[in-house]
């Protein structure tokens, strides 16, 4: 199925790039949620009568991004717990735990936006956690577990 995207997609294109994907990814992600149209030629015409508007629009997001990284960028986040006395917690601290500290502090933060390379944390410790606020701006932060026995 050939496409032509309407936003960058991570791993396989940027804004008005024709791709060919499978039917499947293209008919149930990319299409319903306006990140691609099907390459007729209807639609590449009308993509190119738009193109400096979707353009100005995706400029925008990134210069968005890049401000909203500037304020998280060297935040330390701590969150505690319930542990044993070793420093294993009961439970684990995953991406709804972050989201919840992060907009308590006034950051606008998306439970998606959260990176956890190794997933949920279980022990009390610092550890860095990533968020993807756009395919091109990434920042981490350090989030300091602490144990509560």
């Amino acid at each position: 199925m050939e496409v032509i995207l309407l936003d960058k997609v991570e791993n396989l294109g940027a804004l008005g790039d024709k791709v060919t994907v499978k039917p499947g990814y293209g008919r149930n992600y990319l299409v319903p949620y306006g990140i691609a149209k099907p390459a007729t030629k209807e639609n590449v015409a009308e993509f190119e009568a738009r193109r400096a508007e979707l353009e100005k629009q995706a400029a925008e997001a990134l210069e968005a991004a890049k401000a909203r990284a500037e304020k998280l960028e060297g935040i330390n986040l701590e969150i505690t717990a319930k542990s044993g006395s070793e420093g294993k917690l009961f439970g684990s601290v995953g991406p709804i735990d972050i989201e919840a500290k992060l907009n308590e502090q006034g950051h606008e933060v998306e439970r998606k936006e959260i990176r956890m390379q190794d997933g949920p944390i279980r022990e009390a410790g610092e550890y860095q956690v990533d968020l993807h606020l756009h395919s091109d701006v990434d920042v981490s932060i350090t989030v300091t577990v602490i144990g509560q026995e």
